[in-house]
């Protein structure tokens, strides 16, 4: 066996890349910012807190402050341990042995006060992560994160129901040690335990609850920085609240937790959650746009974590002809616009944004998607002619592309457009939609021609790729690559970039995802706070090591 012992996280570097870093000038701070009570909001009430299912914002918000994993990643996007406290792989890349800290404690709030009993904690054991991952690939519990884990070891057919759960690759061989095997080397792998769905279940709790698990304040515990200590919600009244105080039982030299506790209000929308923002009721807020801001009274962070990209109908009377799919992005004269975007977006050839990290680095630094241009105007015209012939049309009529307002300012989408006319002379126009308005239409299957915007639902470009097997809408865009599976099979980290790339392109190559912006996704928050961290990909909101000076 090798061995890679990772020396145990120190609270400053315990957080995924993102989020609120400063806070002004040193001469802003007083004291250390700890102990601060948090108020937050939630853009809609969280449909679950059980980390192998829930998969909203406002879940993934209050799982990443009340539970945690074997490992996690730190500012860099470096994958550290956490509850682990090391772990070895053996020569083949099967065989992963973690050995658990045995300080890391489940805790269950049974009292009227808000004291820490003896009876109510007790320690997180490797049976806890076996009995997670049994749950998460149980056919029967239809987790939307169990194709995401088919490299562990029998977890297809025991996901077809060919094996019981007991069979899945994961073993307790003590109290304190666990052992996950494989069905190939994997070098996804360590990256996907850092995410909810590999978060530890206690069995006995979970069969306590009768069904319940995760959906009130009595059927969930703790083994993370904080815990539930009540969770209200009347969908037809006022003051749903869900008030989280912080866990005492898992105070540990290297793993402070800041505030005293975070006290959310559930709210129905983004934009009820902005005006809790402007009443100065909660300390941030995330959007995917954000205007009317001050940075010097706000703190603002974006993160690129969204590609915007046309996607066509397959079902569509024209644009299911791939020659005329192909005009398109032949035409599509990117390098137009340079110098022309504001900070919000960013020029886009490739499908990976570059919110997603490889070794702590940007993917797309490592892979630029230059390489992925495809600007060839000639060849649009040919294309196009093409088209026409099949198609039996001597014209192309005019279309409109649909576009969430929510998501994107299309002005820039008009100046692509316009090139694409005077290439092709086909008018292309533009209609923004609600949010509502274009997930409906894109649901009917009621466009030509969209702008979507895909995001995956956790750093990795695994993730990315698994969007284009989830997502109806983006399935044509597959077609018949088995992309996701040659992913999960890289054998080590280094290969990645280059199996990324090789996917990106072979994606490309259907011309059914044209690739046009980088999208940030933000978080703003009052200058008086620090490291509040914001994952704008599962877009949780992580309170542990948050600072407040006012």
């Amino acid at each position: 066996m090798k061995k890679r012992k990772i020396i145990a996280i120190t609270a400053c570097a315990a957080m995924i890349a993102g989020g609120i870093t400063g806070c002004g000038g040193d001469d802003d701070k007083r004291g250390s910012g700890a102990g601060h009570m948090y108020g937050a909001a939630l853009a809609g009430n969280p449909r679950s807190l059980d980390p192998q299912f829930a998969g909203d914002p406002s879940s993934a918000t209050v799982i990443k402050n009340l539970y945690s994993g074997l490992v996690m990643k730190d500012r860099s996007g470096s994958i550290v341990c956490c509850n682990a406290k090391d772990y070895t792989v053996s020569e083949d890349g099967c065989v992963y042995t973690f050995n658990l800290r045995d300080d890391n404690y489940w805790f269950f709030d049974t009292n009227e006060d808000d004291s820490i009993g003896d009876d109510e904690y007790f320690p997180v054991t490797a049976n806890d992560y076996v009995f997670a991952f049994r749950r998460l690939l149980d056919p029967k519990m239809h987790s939307p994160y169990a194709r995401d884990f088919t490299c562990i070891k029998n977890s297809q057919r025991v996901m077809e129901g060919g094996y019981s759960t007991e069979a899945v690759g994961a073993e307790a061989l003590d109290d304190f040690t666990l052992q996950i095997t494989l069905e190939y080397p994997c070098a996804e792998f360590l990256g996907l335990l850092t995410t909810p769905a590999a978060f530890p279940c206690n069995e006995q709790f979970f069969i306590s609850t009768k069904g319940r698990y995760g959906l009130d304040d009595r059927s969930v515990m703790s083994n993370g920085p904080f815990y539930v200590r009540q969770w209200f919600y009347d969908p037809y009244g006022n003051n749903n609240i869900l008030y989280m105080r912080k866990n005492t039982a898992n105070e540990r030299d290297d793993y402070e937790v800041l505030p005293s506790f975070v006290s959310f209000s559930i709210q129905d929308s983004e934009a009820e959650v902005r005006q809790c923002f402007k009443e100065e009721e909660t300390e941030c807020f995330t959007a995917m746009k954000v205007g009317g801001y001050n940075p010097r009274k706000y703190s603002i962070v974006g993160q690129k974590a969204t590609t915007l990209g046309l996607i066509f109908n397959p079902k569509d009377k024209l644009y299911s002809n791939k020659e005329l799919c192909k005009a398109v992005a032949f035409s599509a004269d990117r390098e137009a616009l340079r110098g022309q975007l504001d900070s919000d977006l960013q020029i886009a050839y490739g499908i990976i944004p570059p919110a997603v990290n490889i070794l702590g680095r940007s993917y797309r630094d490592l892979a630029s998607d230059k390489q992925f241009d495809m600007l060839d105007k000639e060849k649009a015209v040919q294309c196009l002619a093409k088209a026409k012939e099949e198609l039996k049309i001597s014209s192309v009529e005019s279309v409109k592309i649909i576009v969430d307002s929510s998501t994107v300012d299309s002005r820039y989408l008009h100046l692509l457009s316009q090139g694409c006319q005077e290439s092709l002379g086909i008018y292309i126009g533009i209609e923004d939609l609600t949010s509502k308005e274009f997930n409906e239409r894109i649901a009917n299957g009621d466009y030509s021609i969209a702008l979507y915007p895909l995001k995956a639902d956790f750093n990795s470009g695994l993730a990315v790729f698994g969007e284009f097997d989830e997502n109806e809408c983006l399935r044509s865009a597959k077609g018949d690559l088995n992309i996701f599976e040659s992913i999960m099979q890289c054998p080590s980290v280094n290969q990645l970039v280059d199996s990324y790339a090789a996917a990106e392109k072979a994606l490309l190559e259907q011309y059914s995802f044209i690739p046009l912006f980088y999208k940030n996704s933000y978080i703003v928050a009052n200058k008086d706070n620090e490291d509040i961290i914001y994952d704008p990909f599962t877009g949780s909101v992580d309170y542990r090591i948050a600072k407040n000076y006012s």
